[in-house]
């Protein structure tokens, strides 16, 4: 890039959490050691998202509303790009919008953690596991049936909180949060993604501007990691053929042996009682076509039929 078109200073709209200032410190000193003249603000901001914790979020309109604000801080001027956790942002962003970058992935798995047990085959019958995720419950309903799981929310540290006050013997996370907060010590053990197919884009960082910002996209393309990103785009574009949203337990993760991508997805009911697999492989350079074709599978083995009642 000209150097003469570095801006002097550039801000980025984040949510509050630990967490999520982690990333967008993460991404600042990223392009600030890329840029040496460039200066990185962060403007911190709470969505509703993060406001309303009494209520899962499937039943107040899904993870949507941890990026609203965050889109309306880039219109308005106020910041510049964003910084979202990829398996945050809805498959359809909005007019005027797109993902600059899909940053390097972390361990992309689901994670337990326990004070006192080593697994989640160790909890004995009636022990209660939190989680926030519909798609997490319902693999862990259909796996463990004598275990109770209840609801979760809160950012990490409040849901290790939670845990250590001994409302729940274990809750389940994402590995790649507790990690990129040298939080890594708290897990206990990474669930298969035979047992726990992670969420489309778990574990990768997006970066959000207005498709109008040329000279931003440019600026942030070095940040753009290929392998991620192919990945991204085959869970993202099977998610977007089943309407996948919060209100859906829907797991989607692809795996690159370079050319090859294999992706696997799966719908299932809340109760764990139906779970629908799919799997498929191809070259990384059809990973949107492949995303297209695993979904219609699923829908061609009875998901439609679970989405069209989940959606009423």
């Amino acid at each position: 890039m000209n150097t003469a078109n570095i801006p002097a200073k550039l801000v980025i709209a984040s949510r509050e959490s630990p967490l999520a200032m982690w990333q967008s410190r993460h991404i600042a000193s990223r392009l600030m050691t890329l840029y040496p003249t460039l200066t990185v603000d962060i403007l911190g901001m709470t969505t509703q998202g993060d406001r309303i914790l009494d209520v899962t979020l499937s039943k107040i309109g899904g993870k949507g509303l941890f990026v609203k604000e965050l889109e309306s801080a880039l219109q308005e001027g106020r910041a510049d790009f964003a910084v979202h956790s990829m398996k945050d942002v809805p498959i359809e962003l909005p007019d005027g919008f797109c993902l600059a970058a899909i940053g390097e992935r972390e361990n992309p798995l689901d994670a337990m953690v326990s004070n006192h047990y080593a697994s989640l085959d160790a909890l004995p019958a009636g022990a209660c596991v939190g989680t926030s995720s519909l798609r997490r419950e319902s693999q862990l309903r259909a796996r463990y049936p004598h275990l109770r799981i209840e609801p979760l929310r809160g950012n990490v540290q409040t849901r290790l909180r939670k845990l250590d006050s001994g409302q729940y013997d274990a809750i389940i996370l994402a590995a790649a949060g507790l990690i990129r907060l040298e939080l890594g010590d708290r897990i206990r053990c990474h669930l298969a993604i035979t047992d726990s197919l992670p969420a489309v884009g778990q574990g990768a960082l997006g970066i959000e501007c207005l498709s109008s910002r040329k000279d931003l996209i440019e600026l942030l393309s070095p940040l753009n990691h290929p392998d991620t990103a192919d990945c991204v785009t085959a869970e993202r574009a099977m998610s977007r053929q089943l309407g996948g949203s919060c209100q859906v337990p829907l797991g989607g993760h692809a795996t690159l042996d370079d050319p090859q991508l294999t992706l696997r997805g799966l719908v299932a009911e809340p109760d764990g009682s139906r779970i629908i697999h799919a799997e498929i492989q191809g070259h990384r350079s059809l990973a949107r076509q492949m995303g297209q074709q695993l979904g219609e599978q699923l829908i061609q083995q009875g998901a439609d039929t679970i989405l069209a009642r989940l959606s009423t």
